[in-house]
């Protein structure tokens, strides 16, 4: 049962390791309830900090606030949590894989560049070039 709306923002900013402008947002592009007011003052619930924890876990797995959005708000209301995770982890692991082949790339290439011994940099670029246009490498073979 969620307790008295009695926490002001600043309390929830503390407690919860978030600044005060970031509940607004939140509160403004709907990852959270906007809390009851009390004499014009935002009175939070302490059921705020499980819907923090849930912006906060869905954000650490690379969620985007669009993503998050829809998390909490996309599906029906009798959704299970396990059936919109599902939804949006399938996806986001595809991502996740693709932004690790590109960084293995860039990691291979910049490990060769370590052993450059070119003078200039058109130098450098020549010999992939070569390798990478399949016209010239057709021609070579024939």
């Amino acid at each position: 049962m969620a307790g008295e709306a009695n926490l002001t923002i600043g309390q929830v900013a503390r407690q919860a390791g978030v600044s005060a402008s970031a509940l607004r947002y939140y509160e403004s592009v709907g990852l959270i309830d906007a809390p009851r007011r009390r004499s014009g003052r935002r009175a939070y619930d302490d059921q705020v900090f499980d819907a923090l924890r849930i912006v906060r876990l869905a954000g650490d797995a690379g969620f985007t606030l669009a993503e998050i959005r829809r998390l909490l708000h996309g599906f029906e209301p009798e959704t299970p949590a396990s059936r919109r995770w599902h939804a949006l982890a399938e996806r986001k692991l595809r991502e996740v894989n693709a932004l690790i082949e590109r960084a293995e790339r860039m990691q291979r290439l910049l490990e060769s560049l370590l052993h450059c011994e070119c003078r200039d940099l058109a130098e450098c670029v020549r010999p992939q070039l070569v390798r990478l246009s399949p016209r010239r490498a057709a021609s070579r073979q024939a």
